[in-house]
């Protein structure tokens, strides 16, 4: 199927370019989102006559949307989730999860913009796409975490796996030290045993 795309669309084309794609990616997606028309006649002509118009308006909303690229770029925004102690989500995280959490720092960005090339089934900092206009596209920073806590320790580098190894590490060596204190209490009682006994050999005496 032939159609004229209206904007230009990923690995598609620019504006203006007519392009065959599979009938039911016209129908679900280009023509119900307003990305591209049936290229018969009319509609070539159409397009031909609102050109400077569309063109003029691809623009304005592509400087806008470079405007808040500026600002989102490199943004780490945390999501808090339950997981097992490997680090597995119960769950995933998905385009709106990460939508919410830019939009709640004051970010306007929909859900449909935001590209997982594979879904957040882990804990740590993953790297996501943000597509603000056909031309304009960001990378931001999905920080998960199982508390504020954690986020803080991963945003500074740490991974999960590095986290856990230092915490089995302190518990170890808490262990550790309560065994030296009770080695050094048991001591303590074979020093005083000795003389207690000498005290009850001089009462019989």
């Amino acid at each position: 199927m032939q159609v004229i795309l209206l904007e230009r669309v990923a690995k598609l084309g620019q504006m203006g370019e007519v392009v065959d794609v599979k009938a039911g990616y016209a129908r679900n997606y280009l023509l119900p989102q307003g990305k591209a028309l049936t290229a018969s006649q009319a509609n070539i002509a159409q397009f031909e006559a609102q050109k400077a118009q569309l063109e003029a308006r691809n623009l304005e909303t592509k400087k806008e949307a470079e405007a808040l690229a500026e600002k989102l770029a490199g943004q780490q925004f945390v999501v808090i989730r339950s997981a097992s102690d490997a680090g597995a989500l119960y769950g995933s995280v998905t385009p709106r999860d990460a939508a919410d959490v830019a939009t709640a720092e004051g970010f306007t960005v929909d859900r449909k913009q935001v590209v997982l090339t594979t879904p957040i089934k882990e804990l740590g900092v993953h790297s996501v796409s943000v597509v603000l206009h056909p031309e304009v596209a960001v990378e931001i920073e999905i920080n998960v975490a199982r508390s504020a806590e954690e986020a803080e320790l991963q945003a500074s580098g740490k991974s999960i796996q590095e986290l856990a190894a230092e915490a089995e590490a302190e518990a170890e060596f808490e262990i550790a030290e309560l065994f030296d204190d009770i080695g050094a209490a048991a001591s303590d009682d074979d020093d005083i045993a000795p003389a207690a006994e000498e005290v009850s050999e001089d009462d019989n005496a």
